[in-house]
C-alpha cells in the first residue's frame, strides 16, 4: 500500500466510503445470510443466501471517480454492522498512517 498512487479528493484529501454488498452463494454454502430480493422472475420477492462482505475504498472526485479497495471482510451472520465497520475504519486508517498515506499536517478533513 505504501507505493501505492491512491486515488484522492481534488484537493489531496484521502476520501475513504464503505459499502456492503451481498455476494450470491448456493444453498449449501455455510455461514450464509439472506437477502431480500425485488422484482426477480415473475415480479416476486424472494429471500436468496449470501456472504455479504464490507469493501472499505479511496474513492476520487471528477470525471474519472476511480476507487482503490482498501479493504474487504466477510460479515458473519448477526454481525454488529456499526462495530465492525468502525473497527474496519480504524484499521484501514492505522495502515495508511504506517505505510506514509497520511502524515502529519495533510489535509484531515
Amino acid at each position: 500500500m505504501a507505493s501505492l498512487l491512491l486515488p484522492r479528493a481534488a484537493d489531496g484529501r484521502l476520501v475513504l466510503a464503505v459499502h456492503v454488498s451481498p455476494w450470491l452463494r448456493p444453498d449449501i454454502c455455510p455461514d450464509r445470510s439472506f437477502c431480500n430480493t425485488y422484482g426477480r422472475g415473475q415480479n416476486e420477492h424472494r429471500m436468496i443466501p449470501v456472504w455479504p462482505y464490507s469493501v472499505v475504498a479511496a474513492l476520487e472526485t471528477g470525471r474519472t471517480a476511480s476507487t482503490a479497495v482498501l479493504d474487504e471482510i466477510r460479515l458473519e451472520p448477526g454481525a454488529d454492522l456499526a462495530a465492525v465497520t468502525t473497527a474496519q475504519i480504524r484499521e484501514v486508517t492505522e495502515r495508511l498512517i504506517a505505510t506514509g498515506q497520511w502524515r502529519e499536517g495533510a489535509p484531515r478533513s
